[in-house]
């Protein structure tokens, strides 16, 4: 574990190829944490960053915002001396990695947005909205809110808690509410539109609310070398649902 001179991080591997994973909205700097044994640690270096207000870096202050995150990155890429490097986002770090590419864009080799919100963010009614903003403080809406992005099946209950945060969020209340306007709202697709790096999108098939016909009408369409993938068994977590698929298929696409 490190602590750049701004956000904190951890890593794993020791290989030339430079891999930055970024956390979604209820994760951390230990969301990848179950791929681990199933990661290539000769051939990669990975490279998990906290966002302010989350894990290593809770008790940095911020704007909570994806330019802040995008920031963050390139920073503690510059602090490793990591010049090129892939970018790997769940869900709302999937908005962010298009952020970091946006901003530094001769510096990304690969994208890789797991169950990913798009660079449009993810528009909701008003009811809706007010329902998931009250999430910071209210645990039967975070249960809720991840019990549909795995598509209500059956799974244990200790588990369905400790992903919703419940009893105590992965983040300060401040940054998960921040963060919240952050991944939903503000549109800069603009900005990444065209961009001929190789991308590949990864959504679960029970993830009802990130779905394959939202990537085809955003990722898909806007980067003209990006293949998606429909992962099996598995919703808006597969790093926790199938850590060892999801590991096989970005490995395989980085090394392509």
């Amino acid at each position: 574990m490190g602590r750049n001179m701004s956000i904190g991080y951890q890593t794993y591997g020791t290989g030339p190829h430079k891999v930055i994973a970024l956390h979604g909205w209820f994760g951390d700097h230990t969301t990848y944490d179950p791929m681990w044994d199933a990661f290539s640690a000769d051939v990669f270096t990975y490279i998990f960053p906290a966002y302010r207000g989350y894990g290593l870096s809770r008790r940095l202050p911020g704007a909570y915002s994806i330019e802040e995150i995008a920031t963050d990155v390139i920073a503690l890429a510059d602090s490793l001396g990591v010049a090129r490097f892939s970018l790997i986002g769940h869900s709302m770090g999937g908005k962010a990695i298009q952020r970091v590419l946006a901003d530094a864009p001769d510096r990304v080799e690969k994208l890789i947005a797991v169950t990913p919100v798009p660079a449009s963010g993810v528009p909701f009614d008003k009811e809706t909205r007010a329902a998931v903003r009250s999430a910071a403080n209210n645990p039967e809406v975070r249960r809720g809110i991840v019990a549909y992005s795995v598509g209500n099946r059956p799974v244990p209950q200790v588990w369905l808690d400790r992903i919703a945060g419940v009893p105590r969020l992965p983040a300060t209340p401040e940054a998960f509410a921040g963060y919240f306007e952050a991944w939903s709202q503000g549109d800069f697709s603009d900005s990444i539109k065209g961009k001929e790096l190789p991308v590949k999108v990864i959504v679960g098939e029970h993830d009802l609310a990130l779905t394959p016909d939202l990537m085809k009408a955003t990722y898909l369409a806007w980067y003209p070398n990006a293949e998606l993938e429909v992962l099996p068994a598995c919703g808006h977590y597969p790093m926790e649902e199938t850590p060892i698929a999801l590991a096989q298929s970005i490995e395989a696409f980085l090394r392509a």
